[in-house]
């Protein structure tokens, strides 16, 4: 089952990847580029701000992932360029880096951990407290920019507002959501619970991300390792995230 959910995912982000890749290339060529005054509209700029605020939280994981700060800025600068692109690339990378053992025993578990040798290391950049502190100003700031986007400049469910690229922005940031939304369901045991919080991501976006993690976030301690709210209670049991650390 979880080999086969192994190839399921290389499979998925490669066709997300492609998928958004080809988006952005027909989009340049039916529109031209993006780098355009007149482009960033009240609700382009709303989108913009919900996109980033979800390529702030894959960027943690990634700092947390990667082994050198170089290799975390890289990927980072490429993060906030490239958006799901390099999502679903960073994604499909660390999916065929999986051993066959590793793929057989929890794929998701192992693409989240980080192979740093020192467990001192891996501590996250943030403590819990300031994550939940982050997390819940972008929230808000969030919801403040889809109340005062509305206010000035009215419904976004209108034609004149679907740009051509506004609709590839879109098709970019729900493939960050795709990706989001597996974490959400290898998080949660119930399968109704991570169904209703993957609807509230594709309906509410980045303020559903930020609250999602929050309320992960208050299951932990604030002595605990931020990182930990990557992983669901069964991978935390135990201290196993320390042994599989060393183990490597």
């Amino acid at each position: 089952m979880a080999a086969a959910l192994a190839i399921g995912l290389r499979t998925a982000f490669l066709v997300l990847g492609c998928g958004s890749t080809a988006t952005v290339i027909y989009t340049c060529i039916a529109d031209g580029l993006p780098f355009r005054k007149e482009l960033l509209t009240p609700w382009m700029a709303a989108t913009l701000i919900d996109f980033y605020i979800n390529i702030l939280a894959i960027g943690f994981w990634i700092v947390y992932k990667e082994s050198s700060w170089i290799h975390s800025v890289i990927w980072i600068i490429l993060l906030i360029c490239f958006g799901s692109i390099t999502t679903c690339g960073y994604i499909l990378l660390q999916l065929l880096k999986l051993s066959p053992q590793e793929s057989v025993q929890d794929p998701i578990y192992f693409v989240l951990l980080t192979k740093k040798k020192d467990e001192r290391k891996s501590r996250s950049i943030l403590s819990v407290v300031h994550a939940r502190i982050l997390f819940s100003a972008l929230g808000c700031l969030m919801i403040g920019t889809l109340v005062y986007t509305i206010a000035t400049d009215g419904s976004p469910f209108r034609r004149d507002v679907l740009t051509p690229w506004l609709s590839a922005t879109l098709v970019d940031f729900y493939v960050n959501v795709a990706a989001l939304s597996v974490w959400v369901a290898y998080k949660d045991p119930s399968w109704m619970t991570a169904t209703f919080w993957v609807i509230l991501l594709i309906c509410f976006g980045s303020v559903s991300t930020c609250a999602y993690i929050v309320l992960q976030l208050f299951h932990l301690s604030p002595r605990d390792p931020t990182f930990l709210v990557l992983f669901n209670s069964s991978n935390r049991a135990g201290n196993g995230y320390e042994e599989t650390i060393q183990a490597h």
